[in-house]
């Protein structure tokens, strides 16, 4: 499978909320390391977010090949996600997807990158946690 083709189904399996299509395209045991969900095996990660989500609609807007240092395959993808939550609320952002892969090219690693500070609040309202909720006072009055 191409870089591209990898894209395109993935994106393709996220809109659709598609966790069997999204998996296929994962090693066993791959895990998605989330700013909202915290670091989890892909198989958990998808249907949790799928189960969160009542429409998405993605749109590419970039795609960059690499390597690491040990020269393992990498694959950035940028895109729009225009996330609604099960209520409807909107929560949309733009993302950088980081792919780190096996090299059959399934994903073994996926980072996802992206500023939470306005959906955070709307992912909290909606959901009643996200992975690193902080209270603002935390560690304010240490000793």
């Amino acid at each position: 499978m191409t870089a591209a083709e990898l894209v395109s189904a993935y994106l393709a399996g996220l809109e659709q909320a598609d966790t069997e299509a999204v998996l296929d395209l994962f090693v066993p045991g791959a895990m998605v390391h989330s700013p909202l969900y915290g670091p989890r095996p892909a198989a958990e990660f998808y249907p949790e977010l799928f189960a969160d989500t009542s429409r998405s609609e993605l749109t590419l807007l970039g795609v960059m090949e690499g390597h690491t240092p040990q020269n393992t395959a990498l694959l950035s993808f940028w895109f729009h996600f225009d996330w609604h939550l099960p209520s409807g609320a909107a929560a949309p952002f733009n993302v950088v997807d980081l792919a780190e892969l096996a090299e059959d090219g399934r994903i073994t690693t996926l980072r996802i990158v992206y500023d939470t500070v306005d959906v955070r609040p709307v992912f909290e309202r909606e959901t009643g946690a996200s992975w690193r909720r902080t209270p603002l006072w935390t560690g304010l009055h240490a000793a």
